[in-house]
């Protein structure tokens, strides 16, 4: 892998790390305001300045992954996002004090070997 698609590889996954974090972080503010009729929640959801951040980490994650998937093969480059799923339990871990079953672990274990697994083959 050359360092300018490690690089975006990085920042899609790092991307949607961010916006997993900012629109749970929306969504909690959220929560109370969904007994209301879903377009008057979608105007509130509007409002809340972590929602609309979460998916601009998301608009930019995408962006970075289009131009990865310009420079490699979408048999590599699909499996390597799969990185977002790891980020994605510790973040809920160190940030949402959420806990990380065995299996969670085990299965977390799986995904890295198997990008490694991906990466390692040309």
């Amino acid at each position: 892998m050359k360092p300018v698609e490690l690089l975006l590889l990085l920042l899609s996954v790092l991307s949607s790390v961010g916006g997993q974090l900012f629109l749970k972080l929306g969504a909690d503010k959220l929560a109370p305001l969904l007994q209301q009729s879903f377009l008057r929640s979608v105007l509130e959801a509007i409002k809340i300045p972590e929602l609309v951040v979460g998916l601009g980490c998301y608009g930019l994650g995408a962006f970075a992954y289009i131009l990865l998937l310009a420079r490699m093969p979408l048999s590599i480059a699909g499996p390597s996002v799969s990185l977002v799923y790891v980020f994605s339990v510790l973040l809920g871990y160190f940030v949402f004090r959420e806990t990380i079953p065995l299996g969670r672990v085990l299965g977390l274990g799986l995904i890295i070997t198997g990008v490694i697994l991906v990466l390692s083959q040309k």
